[in-house]
């Protein structure tokens, strides 16, 4: 007579038979658990080793062990491999240590040419020096190994990762003051909206050096479907030179007061502040928020601040390294982004020219920029 059918009672809920199911269709899991997976799914509908077996294409045995660790284990964790006891490890955990130490050393320290370490470089290094340091673990120490060692703890001594030091010791107390004046801007705009004119008028000013003038060796080819999607342009260029941009962004009504020069000395500087005074009416106070290059706080600019009226002019200038607080920058990016990204002209009149052209075009449906402050995360 025939031996009774084996049947191993497997619970799997709605949840675990969801997740099986993405894993029995996975690309990406190891092939040990989306098998294991669909072994689970084919014994939910047919409770047969054998069954189950022929199905996936493996033996009946291994559908049985699946089944005895789902037991044991459960549903989710049955699907990962029991852990092996391995070898002992060769690398003692005070090698490990002499490994790091020196990882974290730069290699120009030790005698050698090389600013920063490669793997190469360290692996010779620890192999030569690790046995008379007392590390005799280290004497055939692999490329590889030292990896896997460099990994678990976290290090890598061959990459390089920018930080910036904070130079300004008044670089909190400046970043208010400009928030402040921000703040200023959104009390102005409601009084606008209850129909007072602003007495005042606040501009965020930079400059946009290095606008280069570059110009084609030959004609760009428009788009020719279905030979090519997009312009053809030969790679080869000429250099024409480069231009400033110098604007101000009016925070009150969007409006961009610019000039485009050759260079942006305080002259150039000075000519686009009396840009600003021929704008604005003799009554209106003109506050600037604006970084620290020398032309703003030079002697002929100073020089000529004096001979204006009182209170006409007012400079608040953002931190050292502090122009993200600047909101012309976002207007700059928006520039290089639209207007300037891959430009070409045949000198530089034609590249002002155009700058000038977009900046007209964006004052006629003028944005106004508003910042998102917390001042009182900031103080």
């Amino acid at each position: 007579m025939a031996a009774p059918r084996r049947v191993i009672e497997v619970a799997i809920s709605e949840e675990e038979r969801s997740e099986l199911e993405r894993l029995a269709r996975s690309r990406t899991e190891s092939a040990s658990r989306v098998e294991r997976a669909r072994m689970l799914l084919a014994y939910q509908e047919t409770p047969s080793f054998y069954a189950v077996g022929r199905a996936i294409g493996v033996t009946h045995q291994t559908v049985e062990r699946c089944l005895r660790r789902v037991e044991r284990l459960g549903v989710m964790a049955a699907l990962d491999d029991s852990p092996r006891p391995g070898r002992e490890p060769v690398i003692t955990d005070e090698a490990r240590t002499f490994v790091v130490d020196l990882a974290c050393r730069k290699a120009k320290d030790l005698g050698y040419p090389h600013e920063l370490w490669t793997t190469r470089l360290l692996a010779k290094h620890i192999r030569e020096h690790g046995p008379t340091a007392g590390h005799g673990c280290l004497t055939k120490l692999a490329q590889g190994t030292l990896c896997k060692i460099l990994a678990a703890h976290e290090v890598k001594p061959h990459k390089v990762r920018y930080y910036l030091e904070r130079r300004d010791p008044e670089f909190d107390a400046k970043m208010v003051e400009v928030l402040c004046v921000y703040r200023e801007v959104e009390l102005l705009k409601q009084s606008a909206v209850a129909g007072e004119a602003p007495a005042v008028a606040i501009l965020s000013y930079d400059e946009k050096p290095g606008l280069q003038a570059i110009g084609t060796t030959a004609p760009d080819l428009p788009p020719a479907p279905p030979r090519h999607e997009c312009v053809g342009r030969d790679h080869e260029y000429v250099r024409h030179g480069t231009l400033s941009l110098l604007a101000g962004l009016d925070l009150l009504s969007g409006a961009v007061h610019a000039s485009v020069e050759e260079r942006h000395r305080s002259r150039e500087f000075v000519a686009f502040l009396r840009k600003l005074d021929a704008a604005y009416p003799p009554a209106t106070a003109i506050k600037l928020i604006l970084d620290n290059h020398s032309a703003h706080t030079s002697k002929e600019t100073a020089a000529w601040l004096a001979g204006q009226p009182e209170g006409r002019f007012t400079f608040v200038f953002t931190p050292k390294h502090g122009s993200w607080l600047n909101l012309v920058e976002g207007f700059f990016s928006k520039m290089a982004r639209s207007v300037l990204r891959h430009i070409r002209v045949a000198s530089k009149q034609e590249l002002r020219d155009r700058i000038l052209t977009a900046i007209d075009d964006l004052n006629r449906d003028p944005v106004v920029h508003t910042w998102t402050y917390k001042l009182s995360e900031a103080a």
